[in-house]
């Protein structure tokens, strides 16, 4: 996904609550109900020569609610849809641990479980991301700070009900929709 070696910006998106409705533990194709807005905001930040990258935690897979395959198949299945309207992933990183909640090798303590910064920085690695011309976007506060952890340059909080609406978020922008985040983000000149 480089062009001739040279760094390139990514869109970092969550997956539950920014790519498909939060349906908690979703597996399962038939479930799986993309969010509005969310091809328009991808196609949005193609046109700008951004990397479009998935950063997920599936604790779902930790607590043995769902397989890895069962995840992957899905994944599979998502990334189709994004191409089928020209717009390329070009990586889905996955936590499949929880400290507290896993069952067996599952149950750890990752650096990559958002939010620590793991998933961000294998991407960055993956397709020489430069972190700091990046934009991350996601639905709760462990979004943001795994930004914040990772050093992307901008980090926006769509409102969801993780929200608290009286805590301060770390986050540079909070938009109450999708609609909303391509709207603000165009106005900033991202």
């Amino acid at each position: 996904m480089q062009e001739n070696g040279m760094i390139k910006k990514a869109l970092f998106l969550d997956r539950d609550g920014i790519i498909n409705a939060d349906i908690e533990y979703i597996y399962k194709i038939e479930d799986f109900k993309f969010v509005d807005h969310i091809f328009d905001l991808c196609t949005f930040f193609i046109e700008k020569n951004f990397l479009i990258i998935v950063i997920t935690n599936q604790s779902g897979i930790a607590m043995g609610l769902y397989t890895e395959k069962e995840f992957l198949i899905l994944t599979e299945w998502m990334v189709q849809c994004f191409k089928d309207r020209n717009i390329p992933i070009a990586g889905v990183y996955y936590c499949p641990h929880h400290p507290e909640k896993g069952i067996g090798t599952y149950k750890a303590k990752c650096p990559c479980r958002k939010p620590a910064p793991g998933m961000i920085l294998n991407a960055q690695r993956d397709h020489n991301v430069d972190l700091s011309r990046s934009v991350l976007i996601g639905d709760k506060e462990s979004d943001i700070e795994a930004g914040g952890n990772a050093g992307v340059g901008y980090n926006v909080l769509v409102e969801s009900r993780y929200t608290d609406q009286t805590e301060k978020s770390s986050a540079n922008l909070v938009a109450k929709n999708l609609k909303n985040a391509i709207d603000l983000l165009k106005l900033m000149n991202i």
